[in-house]
């Protein structure tokens, strides 16, 4: 399969770099990927670190049908999207190609020549705001590491187009290769797409507004306790309405998004570094049931508890009371509190 890797002046080094290396890593597995690297007018291009990459060529240089288009960026998107031959190159290749992929900023470039039209994107965190305002066709989901919607796969920041690399191959060859290829680069196994590029933990730095603060303090502190919007709200000393309206305002997201964001992330913990079956974390991350957690799991990291286990648990696991520790007090950054 042919895998056609766009580059272009002030294109970020790794964005082209990490997906070549996954998909050449896996040759050595079994697959079969003859990557190419292509410019707009086959010349070798300057990268945003300095380094020049050599091309094998112009759009002419690929078959027919490329297998896999991948389409990097620059940290001034804006610089990009006003480049006509990079553009007419990119629209050029997404007819042509059988599946499509952006790493980081290279979102903006898709949604310049219209291929994200009413589709779900992701980039990187800080462009979320960005992409949405400046292509409100597109359907930007500001948190996942990659998001795929039909034929099209596009990434968060850098480093989350080896993630998104390692999901194809996963796709076209299965686990056990990309499980190989993981462990070759010395990386984790594929984040699921869903995964939140920042810790729920990190968003009360994030928020202005006193009263959010403590509640989401309020929540960190112990994320299993029965929360509900109108005791958050009395906690903090105004009505859930309002509380509500700040959480939106501040976050994106209800007080109810939020506390289920930070049981996630306990029960993540409690599963990548403990022992207790999955009935034990999901009633210690506040779950209730297994089921319920099973549930939150499956809509938003799109794997089961058992296999988010299976595929991020630590080689060094912490101790039974350890591990049941660490879901209380990491939202506070005042080390762990034992949990109810």
């Amino acid at each position: 399969m042919t895998v056609a890797v766009v580059a272009f002046d002030g294109v970020q080094l790794l964005d082209v770099t990490g997906p070549a290396e996954v998909f050449t890593t896996a040759n050595m597995f079994g697959a079969d990927y003859d990557v190419r690297i292509v410019s707009p007018d086959g010349a070798d291009v300057r990268t945003s670190a300095g380094v020049r990459i050599g091309v094998d060529g112009g759009p002419a240089s690929l078959p027919g049908r490329p297998g896999t288009l991948v389409v990097p960026g620059r940290s001034d998107w804006r610089r990009a999207v006003t480049d006509r031959p990079l553009i007419s190159l990119v629209e050029e290749l997404v007819r042509r190609s059988r599946r499509t992929a952006s790493v980081c900023a290279g979102a903006f470039v898709l949604a310049e020549t219209g291929a994200l039209d009413g589709r779900r994107a992701a980039t990187h965190w800080r462009l979320a705001a960005q992409l949405a305002g400046a292509y409100p066709r597109v359907r930007v989901e500001p948190d996942p590491v990659f998001v795929r919607d039909g034929d099209i796969i596009t990434s968060a920041g850098v480093t989350a187009g080896i993630d998104l690399a390692l999901s194809l191959v996963e796709d076209d060859h299965g686990a056990g290769v990309a499980r190989d290829v993981a462990r070759e680069l010395v990386v984790f196994m594929a984040r699921p797409g869903g995964q939140s590029q920042f810790s729920a933990r990190l968003a009360p730095r994030g928020a202005k507004h006193p009263a959010v603060r403590r509640a989401m303090d309020a929540v960190g502190a112990d994320p299993a306790a029965p929360h509900s919007p109108e005791s958050l709200a009395e906690t903090v000393g105004i009505s859930a309405r309002h509380l509500s309206r700040l959480f939106r305002g501040e976050t994106g997201a209800t007080p109810g998004q939020y506390l289920e964001s930070v049981r996630l992330e306990a029960a993540r913990v409690l599963l990548e570094s403990g022992d207790d079956s999955v009935e034990t974390v999901a009633g210690a991350a506040g779950f209730g049931s297994s089921e319920t957690m099973r549930r939150v799991f499956q809509q938003t990291l799109g794997i089961a508890p058992t296999a988010y286990r299976a595929r991020f648990r630590t080689t060094t696991p912490a101790k039974d009371d350890a591990a049941r520790t660490t879901v209380v007090g990491l939202y506070q950054g005042s080390g762990p509190v034992t949990s109810k």
